[in-house]
């Protein structure tokens, strides 16, 4: 371990490393842990906790992951403009740990419900703090998301390449260890109950934790403070490359007229103001950017893991809650598996066929993706015919129970049928989340007391989860009757009036089965995220690789914003279509997104045929020779207009030296 001192602030490295990283990669495994842990039962709170249905549920859901990759580009912009990377962790850090404890006080369910019934009394409270929370989340997350990994380079000295690469590498496994941790503990978490009066999900426990990460995220970044390298804000490359880019339409705009030579690209347009440099590095970065119109559309389709998929895990066979962790960690192992195999095995041996250009795995990826969906909705198929039909809103459903030893005919007068008796209210829809609904009948005019670790009344149905179940049934004896259950099945058990008591009295309860257990095993869903892991992995890393290669030196962040955009509007390409589409079927939605995407893969294909890839350190290179002769030549540089003097003494005056000098300067990030 070595020890040397700057200025104010003091190095420590060990094997060539700064001590400083280590508080920004435990700072990174914390924040992903808390974020993507919170992520993994959020749905899952909307619909049971707040009550809301799907499609309400999505389009929040997604509206909240689309801020959340909106904001990256504020806190880029904030940092290099004003604070600085470090103050802006610090900050929005706060925000976020905020977030994170007003999220999980909101999934409280004690502290409105005044009548101790497990329900809270005011919802709007409970919605008011989930929206709060979540904006606070969004803002903290994205705000922080392109600073800390560039604030971890930033540690490194000019002569440390080697260790740079390597924490990078260390920085991205922080990633995946907090996601994949995150998603296996905290639908456990979920799936334990809690409660002050009723005993329920434990939704404050599954944000909590996520919230405490997160205070923990912060608390040692701040404690590794001290031996930071802190650059000062240089001004941000984003905000450049749009003031350019807006000078040259403005430019453009207004010598419209034929009178005005046409120049050969549209960007040309700046020269009066920006040097060549810089304009030929925003018409390569533009050129990158155009590719990646097509490209939200995979994220529509990615992003649904963590909502629809997660809804359809719902209604089918198997433990739900540790189902559910297990399916949300198969994405981030099937991503630390699948990289390397895909790098050292894949990509070689398609190689050796044909070009396996990055831009063809690209659109690999988005194939992919399409076939997840496609898998997806042949599994809802295949769930949906093991779903009752229930009454449409034009209908009605009434259930006859017969209790005698002989037939009986029932008469329906115009479709309308008159009954006396008892009314129970019947269930209207199939139990979830593993449970099944049990109802009983009482025939006999004595009383009874029947007990499943609760009171329940006569006739209501109550959710029990799977077998074995024991329901003792106590009149001064007792009776144990034993009903072995799946999941999501409903029964009605009828007690007839010649129930007595003894060691036989079980055979005299009659079990009605109302609904069959759910007969499709989540086992099934793993064939739709592996095919979506695999996009993944192909279209992202290729995407990623790409862009970096295709980037100006100056440019990358500019791309880096580029592509979480991309993410942020596809999340909005969800919610439009979870509001818009009328489509009754869950399994026509995923052939809707299916088929979007293939439509699009047929395009970004198209695309790409006619790109062009470009080495731009050669370009900047010959551009470096010419930029001393450029800067005198735009100092006297006069716009030719035939016949007007007038004009030349606008343009001249349009640009001022001391404008030219900022934005000639260029940004390395």
């Amino acid at each position: 371990m070595t020890v040397s001192y700057l200025s104010d602030n003091f190095t420590v490295t060990i094997f060539g490393y700064p001590l400083s990283i280590f508080f920004i990669v435990v700072n990174e495994f914390c924040e992903r842990f808390s974020y993507y842990g919170m992520r993994a039962v959020l749905v899952l709170y909307f619909k049971y906790f707040l009550r809301w249905d799907e499609d309400f549920a999505t389009t929040i859901y997604h509206t909240f992951v689309a801020l959340c990759y909106l904001t990256p580009i504020l806190g880029a912009i904030v940092a290099d403009s004003w604070l600085g990377k470090f103050k802006t962790i610090v900050y929005l850090s706060i925000v976020y740990a905020v977030g994170q404890v007003v999220m999980a006080v909101s999934a409280i369910q004690d502290i409105t419900d005044a009548n101790k019934d497990g329900t809270p009394d005011n919802m709007t409270l409970h919605v008011a703090l989930s929206m709060l929370g979540l904006f606070l989340i969004a803002l903290g997350t994205g705000g922080i998301k392109p600073c800390v990994a560039a604030f971890g380079g930033d540690q490194f000295e000019d002569h440390q390449e080697k260790q740079r690469s390597t924490f990078f590498s260390i920085f991205y496994l922080s990633i995946n260890a907090g996601s994949l941790i995150s998603t296996l503990i905290t639908p456990i978490l979920r799936g334990r109950t809690c409660g002050i009066h009723i005993q329920q999900e434990c939704y404050p426990l599954a944000f909590g934790v996520p919230a405490a990460l997160m205070v923990v995220a912060l608390i040692v970044f701040i404690v590794g403070s001290p031996m930071y390298n802190r650059n000062p804000p240089q001004g941000n490359i984003i905000v450049k490359v749009c003031k350019c880019i807006g000078f040259a339409v403005k430019n453009r705009f207004r010598h419209r007229s034929s009178q005005y030579p046409k120049r050969e690209h549209w960007m040309d347009w700046a020269e009066e103001k920006y040097n060549k440099l810089l304009i030929a590095q925003v018409k390569m970065a533009l050129k990158v950017l155009f590719l990646y119109i097509p490209l939200p559309m995979f994220w529509a389709l990615f992003d649904q893991q963590g909502s629809r998929w997660t809804f359809q895990a719902t209604t089918m066979n198997g433990n739900f809650a540790t189902s559910l962790s297990s399916h949300q960690t198969v994405n981030p192992i099937l991503i630390l598996i699948l990289v390397p195999v895909m790098d050292t095995l894949i990509y070689p041996l398609i190689s050796k066929c044909f070009n396996f250009t990055p831009l063809r795995r690209i659109t690999v990826g988005m194939f992919l993706a399409a076939l997840a969906f496609v898998a997806a909705a042949l599994l809802q198929i295949q769930i949906d015919e093991t779903l009752p039909d229930f009454p449409s809103s034009t209908e009605s459903q009434v259930k006859f129970i017969n209790m005698v030893n002989r037939d009986l005919q029932i008469e329906a007068d115009n479709e309308t049928i008159s009954l006396k008796g008892f009314g129970f209210d019947d269930i209207t829809s199939k139990p979830e989340k593993g449970e099944n609904a049990i109802r009983q009948v009482f025939c006999c005019f004595c009383f009874f007391k029947v007990t499943h670790t609760f009171y329940i009344t006569a006739g209501g149905f109550f959710l029990l989860k799977q077998f074995p179940s024991h329901c003792f049934i106590d009149n001064r004896e007792s009776c144990v009757y034993t009903q072995e259950l799946g999941f999501g099945s409903s029964y009605t058990l009828i007690i007839p009036s010649t129930f007595t008591f003894g060691e036989r009295c079980s055979e005299n309860i009659k079990a009605v089965m109302d609904m069959k257990p759910n007969s499709v095993h989540m086992a099934w869903q793993i064939i739709q995220y592996f095919l979506m892991t695999t996009g993944e992995v192909v279209f992202s890393v290729t995407g990623l690789e790409f862009s970096y290669s295709q980037a100006p030196s100056n440019m990358k962040s500019v791309l880096q914003a580029g592509w979480l955009l991309t993410v942020a509007v596809g999340n909005i390409i969800v919610l439009i279509v979870a509001e818009a589409a009328t489509l009754e079927d869950q399994w026509a939605e995923y052939i809707l997104f299916a088929s979007l995407l293939v439509l699009v893969c047929i395009t970004f294909a198209i695309m790409a045929y006619f790109y062009t890839y470009t080495d731009p350190t050669k370009i900047e290179a010959q551009f470096d020779k010419m930029e001393p002769e450029e800067k005198e030549k735009r100092k006297n540089f006069d716009m030719p207009r035939k016949g007007s003097a007038e004009s030349h003494k606008e343009d001249r005056g349009s640009s001022d030296s001391s404008s030219d000098d900022e934005c000639t300067k260029q940004t390395k990030i």
